[in-house]
C-alpha cells in the first residue's frame, strides 16, 4: 500500500544524531508541518534543528492529496455561528496567506504545481451550502453558487472558488528538506524545560515545536480530550473521465475527487480510526458502477486529527510551558493548514504580532459537544476487558480488517498486525 507521491521519487536521507547538539529551536516531527516550520525559521535567521523518528514525509504527508485551498469544507459559517465575523476573516486571512507563500515558493521548486478551481458540494442539503455562501460574503470571499457538477453524483448544491492549486507534497517537501538541519531515526523520549532527550542522544534548545501530527505529551494541553483521528482511503484509476478541479463533499464522510498526472484520485470511505468505515470497498463499488473500464493502479490510506471546532491548535502548548509550541489538528486540510501554522509560529518565535494566531489559539474554549463524545469514547474503551492494549492510555484495540492493524478508537494510535506502532500519539509498541 503506497501513494503515487512515494512512486519514482528520490528520498533525501539524513544522519541519525550521535551526540548531544544545542540550537535555538527544536522541531519534534518531519511531516510537512515540521519541515515549513523549520524553513520559515531558518528563513527568518533562526538556528534550527529537525527531529524525526523514523523517515521524514514517511506518515500522513506521504499520504495527502494535497489540495492547496482556502475551502475547508463549511468552515466559514461554523466559524461565524461560534466566534463571530471577525475570527473568520482571520481564519480567511491565515489561508489566504498560506497560499501566497505556497504559489510563491513553487515558482523556485518542481513540485506539479497547478492552479485549479475548488468546489465544495453536499448531496444532502442546499440549505448548507446557501448558509456558507452567505458567509463567504460577510468576510469578503468571492464564490459561485452552483447546482450541478460535472461529477456523476447528485448534489444538492456547490460553491465553486477559483485560483486554489494542487501540487505533489514530497516533491515540494524533499526540496524544502535539503536546506534544513535533520535527524531522522532519532525519537524524542522526554522533553524537559531548555531542551529534549532523544534514543540518541540530548538536543539543548531555547523553544521547541511539537508537529507530531498528534501531540505526544498527554501531562499538558489535554489534547487527547481536544481530538480524535479519523481514516479516509484514496484510489488512483485510469480509465476514467477526469475532473476539472478539485472536488471535495461537506461531509466529511462523503467523497473527493483531484487528478493527477492522467490519474483521478478518488477520496472517501471515511471513519474515525478504530471503527468501522466503507475504506476502498466503499471506493471500489463507486467506480464499479460509475467507472466500470477504470484500472486501479495504487491504493492508500490516511489519517486526520479533527478538532473540537474544527479549527488547527497552533500556538503555545500549555500555559504551563510557554516556551512548547504545537501545530496540530488540520481536518483534512493539512497543506494550507501547516503552512499557516509556520508562519504563525515563525511570527511568534521572533517576538512578532501576527493578526491571525488568536482564532487557533490552543488554549480556547473547550466548550463543545464533540468535547464529551471524545469522553465517552475514551472512558468506555479505557473499560473494555480486552486485549491489546493501546500503550498511549491503555485504551483496548480494534482490529482494523481492511487494512490488518490495531487501531485505537480513543485517540488513533495504529499498530501493525505484530505490534509495531504505525501511528501516534502512542510511542512505544501495543501491549497484549
Amino acid at each position: 500500500m503506497k501513494s503515487i507521491w512515494a512512486e519514482n521519487i528520490q528520498r533525501p536521507k539524513f544522519e541519525t544524531l550521535k551526540k548531544d547538539v544545542k540550537t535555538d529551536v527544536l522541531i519534534i516531527g518531519g511531516g510537512i508541518a515540521g519541515i515549513l516550520c523549520g524553513y520559515m525559521l531558518q528563513k527568518s535567521g533562526i538556528d534550527c534543528v529537525l527531529v524525526e523518528a523514523d523517515k521524514i514525509c514517511g506518515g500522513v504527508t506521504g499520504n495527502t492529496t494535497a489540495k492547496i485551498t482556502l475551502q475547508h469544507g463549511l468552515i466559514y459559517d461554523k466559524i461565524i455561528r461560534k466566534y463571530g465575523v471577525d475570527r473568520a476573516k482571520m481564519y480567511l486571512k491565515a489561508q489566504q496567506e498560506a497560499m501566497d507563500t505556497y504559489e510563491k515558493l513553487c515558482q523556485k521548486i518542481d513540485s506539479d504545481y497547478k492552479l485549479q478551481e475548488s468546489y465544495v458540494y453536499s448531496c444532502n442539503s442546499v440549505y448548507d451550502i446557501e448558509s456558507e455562501l452567505a458567509a463567504y460574503e460577510k468576510i469578503g470571499l468571492n464564490a459561485n453558487l452552483l447546482y450541478d457538477i460535472p461529477l456523476p453524483i447528485k448534489i444538492k448544491g456547490a460553491l465553486l472558488v477559483k485560483n486554489q492549486a494542487q501540487f505533489h507534497p514530497l516533491k515540494f517537501c524533499f526540496s524544502l528538506a535539503k536546506e534544513l538541519t535533520i535527524y531522522e531515526n532519532t525519537k524524542v523520549i522526554e522533553v524537559f524545560k531548555g531542551g529534549a532527550i532523544t534514543n540518541r542522544g540530548k538536543i539543548l534548545a531555547e523553544k521547541i515545536i511539537v508537529a507530531t501530527h498528534f501531540p505526544f505529551m498527554n501531562k499538558y494541553g489535554g489534547y487527547f480530550l481536544k481530538m480524535y483521528q479519523h481514516r479516509s482511503y484514496v484510489l488512483a484509476l485510469e480509465n476514467t473521465p477526469l475532473p476539472n478541479g478539485m472536488y471535495v463533499d461537506a461531509d466529511e464522510n462523503g467523497l473527493s475527487f483531484r487528478e493527477y498526472n492522467g490519474k483521478l484520485l478518488l477520496g472517501g470511505g471515511s471513519h474515525r480510526t478504530g471503527k468501522k468505515g466503507g475504506n476502498w470497498n466503499e471506493l471500489r463499488q463507486f467506480a464499479n458502477i460509475n467507472y466500470p473500464n477504470f484500472k486501479e493502479i495504487a491504493h492508500w490510506a490516511t489519517q486526520d486529527c479533527m478538532t473540537l471546532d474544527s479549527m488547527p491548535y497552533i500556538g503555545v502548548y500549555s500555559r504551563k510551558i510557554p516556551n512548547v509550541y504545537v501545530a496540530t489538528g488540520f481536518n483534512k486540510w493539512g497543506m494550507t493548514s501547516s503552512m499557516a501554522a509556520a508562519i504563525i509560529l515563525r511570527d511568534m518565535i521572533n517576538g512578532r504580532q501576527n493578526d491571525c494566531a488568536e482564532v487557533f489559539s490552543p488554549s480556547r474554549s473547550v466548550m463543545h459537544s464533540q468535547f464529551a463524545v471524545n469522553m465517552a469514547e475514551t472512558l468506555v474503551n479505557f473499560i473494555t476487558p480486552t486485549v491489546p492494549r493501546c500503550p498511549h492510555l491503555g485504551c483496548a484495540l480494534k482490529y482494523n480488517k481492511a487494512e490488518h492493524s490495531w487501531d485505537c478508537p480513543c485517540h488513533g494510535s495504529r499498530f501493525t498486525k505484530d505490534g509495531k506502532l504505525i501511528e501516534n500519539p502512542a510511542t512505544d509498541d501495543k501491549r497484549m
